[in-house]
């Protein structure tokens, strides 16, 4: 069975109404006021498919989209971006392979290893936002997924770049993320994984 494990977040801070509003705008309006000048780059609510394209000229921006105006989608897709390299970035979708949902067992476990570190600094993101994180395994419709251990590599890498460092422009938005939504600075309890 695929069904993706909840990891919550420890929430450091609270609105006044007593929750967190997390909507898609203001992921638009803090990326894209981090990263349109630096990086020249905008973040772009889309449809039912996320994709990266990158401008086609010099007036144009790079343009990461993600799905349906979903919050996660779009922290999963700038995770995406956070490790991208100069090169990938010039090519659509980084030039990443990607093999739809319906993967059989060597293509999911392809899909598990190139997922571990996107999914890591998602799980960073969404802690820094105060927003519950669940692994995904994104094969509903293909061969069973190991969950557990999927889930258990994604928690090592977080603790991989706790100790040593996110990625450059990775640390740059949890730090904006952080200041946006008032939650405490990232630590290893934010990441302990809750029993289903």
């Amino acid at each position: 069975m695929h069904t993706a494990l909840p990891l919550n977040p420890t929430l450091s801070s609270l609105s006044s109404a007593g929750a967190m509003l997390h909507n898609y705008q203001d992921l638009m309006m803090l990326f894209n006021a981090t990263f349109i000048k630096t990086e020249n780059t905008v973040l772009v609510k889309g449809g039912h498919e996320p994709i990266y394209t990158p401008a086609k000229s010099a007036q144009q921006h790079h343009q990461i989209v993600f799905a349906n105006g979903y919050f996660a989608s779009a922290l999963h897709e700038i995770s995406h971006w956070c490790i991208a390299g100069k090169k990938r970035r010039l090519l659509e979708d980084y030039g990443y392979w990607y093999s739809p949902d319906g993967r059989d067992v060597r293509q999911q476990a392809e899909f598990e290893k190139v997922e571990v570190k996107p999914q890591a600094i998602e799980w960073a993101f969404s802690c820094a936002s105060g927003k519950p994180f669940t692994v995904s395994t994104d094969n509903l419709n293909g061969a069973d997924a190991d969950t557990q251990g999927f889930q258990e590599a994604v928690k090592k890498q977080v603790m991989f770049y706790l100790e040593h460092d996110f990625p450059a422009r990775a640390a740059e938005f949890i730090d904006v993320l952080q200041a946006f939504y008032q939650t405490d600075n990232l630590h290893l309890e934010m990441f302990d994984v809750k029993p289903v």
